[in-house]
C-alpha cells in the first residue's frame, strides 16, 4: 500500500459486524480470561490477547501497527509521551553501570533527561558531535550499550546523517536509536538508513 493509505487504514479492518471503518476507542482497563488457564497463558505469552489496558490495549494496538507500518519497522510500543518512549528505549538497553552516546544537539528535555535524570539511575551520557561519527568509537567502552541521535535536531533544524551514525554504531556492536519527531517518516525512515530503533513524539507532527 501506499504511504497515505497506510497512514489511513494500516493496522485495522472494518468490523466484521457494523462495517464501521473507523476505530472504535475501547474504554476499558481491564479484560475477560476464557477460563483460569486461558488467563494462565495470556500471562505466560504463550497466547496472543489482551491482559491489561496499561499493557495492551485494542485501540493502542491500531496505532501501533499504523506506526510501525509508516516506519517501516517490525513492531512499536506507544507510551504516554516522547519523553517516556526515550526512557523506556534507553532503561530496556541500559542499566547502572551502563552509558550510552547521544549527539549534543537534542531537544531540551531529552538533553535534561540524558544529562541530569538518567545519571540518577546509575546510567551516564557521553555526548558527541552529530557531525563526527568517528567520535562513536572513541567514546565506546565494554558498558556502552546505544547510541541516540534526533534525525533533525529540535529546535535547531540540523540535518543527521544518520546513515553515517548507523555504521559507526554497528561497527562497535552498537544499536543506532533515531527521535524522527520532526521530519516524520513521509520525509525520512531511518530504519531505511541503518536505523534500529526509532521514536516519536506523536503531538507533534503526526497528531498534527
Amino acid at each position: 500500500m501506499k504511504f497515505d493509505t497506510l497512514a489511513v487504514h494500516a493496522g485495522y479492518s472494518p468490523d466484521p459486524t457494523t462495517k464501521s471503518v473507523a476505530v472504535p476507542i475501547y474504554q476499558t482497563t481491564s479484560y475477560a480470561f476464557d477460563d483460569t488457564q486461558h488467563g494462565a497463558d495470556l500471562f505466560d505469552l504463550k497466547v496472543a490477547g489482551n491482559i491489561y489496558t496499561r499493557i495492551m490495549n485494542p485501540t493502542s494496538d491500531v496505532l501501533e501497527q499504523r506506526i510501525a507500518a509508516l516506519e517501516g519497522g517490525i513492531a512499536a510500543l506507544t507510551v504516554a509521551s516522547g519523553q517516556a518512549a526515550i526512557t523506556y528505549a534507553i532503561l530496556t538497553i541500559a542499566e547502572a553501570g551502563d552509558n550510552i552516546i547521544a549527539t549534543s544537539t537534542l531537544y531540551g528535555g531529552t538533553y535534561n533527561l540524558f544529562a541530569h535524570t538518567l545519571p540518577q539511575y546509575g546510567i551516564t551520557v557521553r555526548f558527541i558531535d552529530a557531525a563526527d561519527p568517528a567520535a562513536i568509537a572513541a567514546n565506546t567502552d565494554e558498558r556502552t550499550k546505544a547510541v541516540f541521535c534526533e534525525s533533525i535536531g529540535n529546535p535547531l533544524g540540523n540535518v543527521v546523517d544518520f546513515g553515517a551514525l548507523a555504521d559507526a554504531a554497528h561497527a562497535q556492536g552498537l544499536p543506532l536509536i533515531v527521535d524522527n519527531t520532526v521530519p516524520t517518516p513521509y520525509l525520512t525512515r531511518p530504519i531505511e538508513h541503518g536505523a534500529d530503533i526509532v521514536i516519536h513524539s506523536l503531538t507533534k507532527y503526526i497528531g498534527g
